[in-house]
């Protein structure tokens, strides 16, 4: 496992997957997460190829936001935290998820799987899939 100071964690991830127009998507994804990552969003599986198009949908429909870590840990090549994501959508409505987060990093230190389970905290009954969205 490489040293913790090479790691990504989730905040840094969201911020350059959802918030940084600029960086192109394929090298958002292939900055914090590994050829072999999967990740399961409240019961659903996907391999990297669907969570790309999830979060590619995502830049569809995000305008801003924030990422604020409330716990995080970490243990060899282990990783949980528990995070809030704040969005502004285009159409100017704004969503509140909280999410519990479990995963392993990759001996390089991307993430190599995430299991998480999303709690919405402010938003439209038609944001409650935002988590797994296409």
């Amino acid at each position: 496992m490489t040293s913790s100071a090479t790691r990504t964690d989730i905040a840094t991830a969201l911020t350059d997957l959802l918030f940084r127009p600029d960086l192109e998507l394929s090298e958002a994804v292939d900055r914090h997460f590994a050829p072999d990552y999967r990740q399961r969003t409240d019961g659903r599986w996907d391999d990297r190829t669907e969570f790309t198009a999830h979060i590619a949908h995502l830049r569809t429909v995000v305008a801003d936001g924030s990422v604020q870590v409330l716990d995080e840990l970490v243990q060899g090549d282990r990783y949980a935290d528990r995070h809030v994501v704040d969005v502004t959508k285009t159409d100017g409505s704004a969503v509140r998820t909280e999410v519990y987060l479990f995963a392993e990093f990759a001996p390089d230190g991307r993430f190599r799987r995430i299991e998480e389970t999303t709690l919405m905290l402010q938003g439209a009954d038609s944001d409650r899939n935002l988590g797994s969205a296409r």
